[in-house]
């Protein structure tokens, strides 16, 4: 996996200046580099979290893709039991679209593509079994200008 390379502070900057090393690392991984040990890693408890549901949604990815039968619609429905609120059509789009963006973030080092993708197809399930979506929509042909606010 290819990732940038970060930020880099060494440790005595860490010391100094403190609140410039916080505010970098809260948008994204730093590392503190040291003299007598191995390199750290700063980074926001929000990219930690990211990072792991990154890692678990890999683990079940991969364990879909080497399944014998090649069934990745029925494996990820087995992990994602939500994916039963779709059609048989829509629930191989969703595993399709939900492997193809984490294999996407898995090479970009990026794991917003791979979890945005995931939610906002769990939380169209959400609403088809909230039972939106029934009604037929209506959509609006003329173009109305607006004023910039």
């Amino acid at each position: 996996m290819k990732t940038e390379a970060r930020p880099s502070f060494k440790s005595s900057e860490l010391s100094r200046s403190s609140a410039d090393v916080f505010a970098e690392a809260s948008d994204h991984p730093v590392t503190v580099t040291r003299r007598d040990g191995e390199n750290l890693t700063l980074m926001s408890e929000r990219e930690d979290r990211a990072r792991n549901e990154l890692l678990e949604i890999a683990g079940q990815l991969i364990g879909a893709a080497t399944m014998n039968d090649g069934n990745l619609t029925r494996f990820m429905t087995d992990h994602f039991p939500w994916m039963l609120a779709f059609s048989p059509q829509d629930q191989d789009k969703c595993a399709r679209d939900v492997l193809n963006a984490a294999r996407a973030s898995f090479s970009v080092g990026q794991s917003h593509l791979a979890l945005s993708t995931l939610t906002s197809w769990r939380e169209t399930a959400e609403a088809i079994a909230a039972g939106l979506g029934e009604s037929p929509v209506e959509w609006l042909e003329d173009d109305e200008p607006v004023e910039r606010p």
